[in-house]
Formats: C-alpha cells, structure tokens, sequence
C-alpha cells in the first residue's frame, strides 16, 4: 500500500507538472495599419531568410543564461514592408510603436524610428530555425529577438502572437 501511495503521488506530481502548450504557428499585425494581417510559420518562407549565427542569451544584468547556435530568421522589418500604417503624413511615422506579445503576456516595445531609421532594424528577426531545428519543430516556435541588443533576453520573445501598431498622440 505504502508503494502505491508513493506510485500516485508521483505521478499526479508529473500530470499536476504538464502545462498546455503555447506553442504558435502564426501572428497577427494589427491596429493603426490599413489591414490586419496573419503571418503564418509557411508564409514567413516567402521572405528572405538570413543566416544570423550564434546567438549568447542574457538575462536583465547581462549574466549569460544560454546560447542559440546557428540561428536564421527574416528581418522584422522586411515582413512590416507589407503593411499600410495609419498616418497622413510622414511626420506621424516617428509616433508610430510597435508592442511584440507573446502568448504568455510578454511584451517588447520597439519605435517606427527605430526599426526603420537607425541600425537597430537591421537585427530585429523573427527566427525561423536554431540548434538545427525548424521553427515549426521548436517548442517555442515563432520566436522574436533583437540580436543588437546588450542584454539580448530582455527583447527575447518565445511564441509570439501578436504585433500591435498604435501610435502616441
């Protein structure tokens, strides 16, 4: 008897353990643009894929927490070259900000003029494969990061779901 009890609380340990997958294959841009739209694992293909290479993951004081090798993604701003923002002209373009969620909650937050007016554009991907592995076999599949970054986990994002433009008054 004293077997089986320990056999249960084992394994309703494991059970109580498992938490459903958050696991994504598709984002939505939407808010302050003309139409929204569904990026899907399949339709990021069509962009071009570049090789970033490895990746040292930080946490908020720099300390190394774990390192991506052989990442590939498409630059952020290459799949926003899609989409018509809301803006009568283009001064409104320097009040336009971007809110990256994942579907956790997390949120990361990058400017129209920093993504398409300094370098840091230049390094905001969304990964399309690490450590060998697709994105649609990860996990964590549609992931985000700015690899320009100092503390590169603080702009880290795992299963993004959504990408909301809005815009400062």
């Amino acid at each position: 008897m004293k077997k089986l009890l320990i056999l249960f609380f084992l394994y309703a340990g494991d059970v109580f353990a498992q938490t459903d997958s958050l696991q994504t294959k598709q984002f939505t841009i939407s808010g302050n643009v003309e139409t929204e739209s569904v990026i899907t694992l399949d339709s990021l293909q069509q962009y071009h894929v570049k090789a970033i290479g490895d990746l040292n993951i930080t946490d908020h004081t720099g300390k190394f927490k774990h390192r991506d090798n052989m990442v590939r993604g498409v630059l952020l701003k290459d799949i926003l070259s899609h989409t018509k923002f809301k803006a009568d002209s283009p001064k409104l373009l320097s009040r336009i900000y971007f809110v990256c969620t994942a579907a956790d909650g997390y949120s990361v937050v990058y400017s129209w003029n920093e993504l398409y007016n300094t370098a840091v554009g230049d390094h905001v991907f969304i990964i399309t494969g690490k450590n060998k592995v697709k994105a649609a076999d990860m996990p964590e599949s549609i992931q985000m990061a700015s690899t320009s970054d100092y503390k590169t986990g603080r702009r880290y994002i795992h299963n993004l779901v959504s990408i909301d433009v809005r815009q400062i008054k």
